[in-house]
């Protein structure tokens, strides 16, 4: 799998180099222009450093903290905003969230607010393929958002985290020389960190899946930190919690939960420096709003219910030792809310046995820490980024004021609340379409990648049981290459096989084909039915195409694509992302097919 060549022009290279070692979210090449300083006056600090709150001022200058203290006057022409009542506290930093939904990139301007509002400035995303960075990036560049840290991930093969779509997103190894390579492979890209699926263990409500052994674990986390990348890791057991911080895992990015921890793992993770983020609001049995379940007394409840015991005993015992908890979420799957499961995320950690004062570092200056990002955020102290969060109340004595944010200031900039300048691009779902090109992929490269210079996907079904499929650029005897994919169907209902032709890099910006009328492509085949996709941001449409043994010229007009999944709206030919050819065979036989000249007519 090759990466692009993603260097940007040299003139603005050093700025982006030093833009993203710092998380920054600044256009390309973009510096602070001189601004009047900001004075934020009168106001209870809560500075993150472990010193008690105090009654003082920060002053902002060129999106730094140029002062701080209860000695400090605001500047003659400063912006004075007077804070009295107050708590000023460093901006939350979430060390795991996944910017869901998958499939479509429309969601993004909405989880940026929802972040920004609730006083979060810095996440972790673990949800993107690398192919997409860049161009997320950008776009995060233009929003109202909280600095994006983007993670790149690495399980083994049959392992959590490789269980939906392809080693584009996940990459699979099970050895140490494999995960050498998986993460020397991943350095074209540029992550922020890597997250590692240690643990198979799927909570002993279904079959588990693979482990990552101790020696490839110890050759990942070697080749991430000659880097300079931190390592999280997927890890839920006790057992496996020993292995990862003996690995060289950096942050534990959840809870272990199938066993009161014993005092000798306690030992290793405080003697290894290990940190811990135990994920408690994706674990809470029943979350903010919900309704208890009607089957509380089910094995499967109770089942949960006993994890999320061990998960809050393990917090405290893992605290009382000296290992540093720092906050990650699981935000962005089912019932975790973007943004306010932060806020939730240190409620529970004061549950489990924290002070609300060491839940609020946990949440700023040890998740700054444990990411290697202290010395420019997470605490108020002068020369730091200028990420702050004004609350209505005393949220060291009382965790729940968290929930009180009144203005969120990221870089120095309001964010959120009176006075916030919202950026124009967080009202639109998407980044500006691209023009469609007519020649989607003929085939000739012979990198993995289209004719669009996009990264070519694998498309087979997801679970535990997966369809194996291969597919390779082949030569079709006359010189002219092609695509060949073969697959055998995984044992289950509806196994299906298939390409991803992306229309842009990561399919993150959707393109415009309104001045086309359809597909048209060179296909043959074993003689069954084949499924021709387009995804657009607002769903897929798919089309049924049949291929013979010998080649054929096939063309499908976009009037006769039907809408498929939950997408809503009708097709405006607008918006689309990727073009996919596929199909599926019944449990245990197999698929072939051989593809050439993709293109728009």
């Amino acid at each position: 799998m090759i990466a692009p060549n993603l260097q940007p022009p040299k003139a603005t290279r050093r700025a982006l180099i030093v833009s993203l070692a710092a998380g920054v979210l600044l256009p390309f090449g973009a510096t602070y222009a001189a601004t009047p300083s900001l004075a934020i006056v009168n106001a209870q600090i809560f500075d993150g450093t472990g010193a008690a709150p105090y009654r003082g001022t920060l002053v902002v200058q060129d999106g730094r903290i140029a002062a701080v203290g209860p000695d400090v006057r605001a500047p003659k022409g400063a912006q004075v905003v007077d804070a009295k009542g107050e708590a000023l506290v460093p901006g939350f930093f979430d060390v795991h969230t996944h910017w869901t939904p998958a499939g479509s990139p429309a969601i993004t301007p909405k989880i940026a607010d929802a972040y920004v509002a609730s006083g979060v400035t810095t996440v972790n995303d673990f949800h993107q393929q690398p192919e997409s960075f860049a161009p997320r990036r950008q776009w995060l560049s233009t929003l109202t958002a909280p600095h994006v840290n983007f993670v790149a991930r690495i399980s083994t093969p049959g392992g959590h985290g490789a269980d939906w779509a392809d080693e584009a997103t996940t990459r699979w190894v099970d050895t140490p020389e494999g995960a050498k390579a998986a993460v020397e492979g991943l350095a074209p890209y540029r992550p922020d960190a890597i997250k590692a699926f240690t643990d198979g263990w799927r909570y002993g409500s279904a079959p588990d899946n693979t482990s990552m052994d101790g020696w490839t674990l110890k050759a990942l986390t070697d080749a991430a930190h000659k880097q300079n990348l931190k390592v999280l890791s997927h890890t839920v057991t006790v057992e496996r919690g020993a292995v990862a911080s003996d690995s060289g895992v950096d942050i534990i990015a959840h809870s272990l939960q199938d066993r009161p921890i014993d005092a000798e793992t306690v030992a290793k993770l405080k003697a290894n420096g290990t940190f811990y983020a135990p994920t408690l609001a994706v674990y809470e049995p029943v979350k903010p709003g919900q309704k208890p379940p009607a089957d509380a007394d089910s094995p499967r409840a109770k089942q949960a219910a006993r994890k999320f015991g061990y998960a809050l005993a393990n917090v405290k015992t893992l605290k009382d030792a000296g290992v540093p908890i720092a906050l990650g979420t699981d935000a962005g799957m089912p019932g975790t809310l973007h943004g306010v499961s932060t806020l939730r995320e240190m409620e529970l950690l004061v549950q489990a046995g924290l002070t609300p004062s060491e839940a609020l570092v946990a949440g700023t200056a040890t998740s700054a820490r444990a990411m290697n990002l202290l010395a420019d955020r997470g605490t108020l102290e002068k020369g730091k980024r200028a990420d702050f969060v004004l609350i209505a109340g005393q949220p060291w004595t009382s965790i729940e004021d968290v929930r009180k944010v009144d203005r969120v200031y990221i870089d120095g900039r309001a964010a959120f609340g009176k006075g916030a300048t919202r950026a124009p691009a967080n009202d639109r779902l998407t980044m500006p379409a691209l023009k469609a090109k007519a020649l989607i992929d003929d085939f000739q490269r012979a990198d993995g990648r289209t004719s669009l210079d996009t990264l070519r996907l694998n498309d087979f079904d997801g679970g535990r049981d997966r369809s194996m499929e291969v597919s390779q650029v082949l030569d079709k005897g006359d010189g002219d290459l092609v695509l060949s994919v073969a697959a055998k169907m995984a044992i289950k209902a509806e196994p299906d096989a298939g390409v991803l032709l992306p229309l842009s890099r990561g399919s993150v910006e959707p393109v415009d084909a309104t001045a086309f009328k359809g597909l048209t492509f060179d296909i043959r085949g074993d003689g069954g039915a084949y499924v021709v996709t387009i995804n657009t941001v607002s769903g897929p449409w798919t089309a049924k195409v049949t291929a013979q043994p010998t080649w054929s010229k096939v063309t499908v007009p976009f009037s006769a694509f039907a809408r498929a999944g939950k997408g809503e709206g009708a097709w405006t030919g607008a918006d689309l992302l990727e073009v996919g050819v596929g199909g599926s065979r019944p449990a245990g036989r197999k698929l072939w097919f051989e593809l050439d000249d993709v293109t728009f007519f």
